[in-house]
């Protein structure tokens, strides 16, 4: 009986230390073989079938990888389902997206020698092209989850962004009682840097980090900070000012790039699904 706690412990520890691999390692790597060995039979049968003209879309072998593309595709865009659902074991969540990943690359393979390399203008082409669309933007997905995270963490400083604002919001007020002395050339260069919106610059400035006309550099390189004591105040909280936008920009940046993969990946996935859906209606009904 003494030995149980002790097994426990080691489960529980055999536990926490799943829990911090990377789902790209899940398993040792268990889904990437799976990937890997399904890939490699698609191309081995593709490779030595006695088929003349080659295999296609409207061969049997043809009719067997697009059968399997298709169940990995439905089976793949159920993901989002799943991440409603916590529960562990061999169908985790981690498990599943581990699995997304490959064998999501996987129908590069299966789909392309689905197509038998015919491409045309035509709904089955299209259907093509998307799975296209949906696996490099999935790829894009992994890659910034994998690198972008601890930029995010290290630009934040143990800050939040609310904290991050409030900071801003502070040096305002300073910036507001300094800026009185100042002449009213100045003083507006500072009412405008004061005025202008935090999160001007729409989306593609998130995404780029480009912010063009920004008020706050502006009044930096137009208030001398070798003149008058009162401008040499406000032009080291402008350079403070100019700061903390940059560190709330970067947030916003790192956070648009961790999030914009989904605006095409997850649209381009309906669509490649309603597209699929023709696919299969236009072969079995009119071919």
């Amino acid at each position: 009986m003494a030995s149980i706690p002790g097994n426990r412990y080691a489960q529980d520890e055999k536990r926490r230390s799943a829990d911090h691999v990377s789902f790209l390692k899940h398993k040792r790597f268990r889904y990437l073989w799976v990937a890997l060995i399904l890939s490699l039979l698609s191309i081995v049968g593709y490779a030595f079938i006695d088929q003349e003209p080659r295999p296609n879309g409207g061969s049997w072998y043809g009719y067997t990888l697009g059968t399997i593309g298709l169940l990995l595709i439905v089976w793949l865009s159920l993901l989002g389902v799943r991440k409603r659902k916590i529960t562990e074991g061999q169908w985790s969540l981690k498990a599943w997206t581990s699995a997304h990943v490959y064998l999501g690359l996987a129908l590069i393979v299966i789909g392309t020698l689905h197509t038998g390399f015919q491409i045309g203008w035509n709904v089955h082409t299209l259907a093509y092209v998307l799975m296209l669309i949906v696996i490099i933007s999935g790829i894009y997905g992994v890659y910034t989850y994998a690198t972008l995270p601890s930029s995010l963490s290290s630009n934040r400083k143990e800050m939040t962004r609310a904290q991050m604002l409030e900071a801003l919001t502070a040096l305002d007020r300073q910036l507001e009682a300094a800026a009185q002395p100042l002449d009213r050339e100045q003083s507006d260069l500072v009412i405008d840097a004061l005025g202008q919106d935090v999160f001007y610059g729409g989306a593609l400035a998130r995404l780029t980090g480009a912010y063009p006309g920004c008020k706050t550099k502006r009044a930096l390189k137009r208030i001398d900070p070798n003149g008058s004591e009162a401008e040499a105040r406000v032009h080291t909280l402008l350079s403070k000012r100019s700061d903390q936008l940059a560190q709330i920009r970067r947030h916003l940046r790192i956070r648009a790039l961790l999030e914009v993969w989904l605006f095409i990946h997850i649209p381009a996935t309906i669509a490649l699904l309603a597209a699929l859906l023709a696919h299969v209606v236009s072969v079995f009904y009119y071919w």
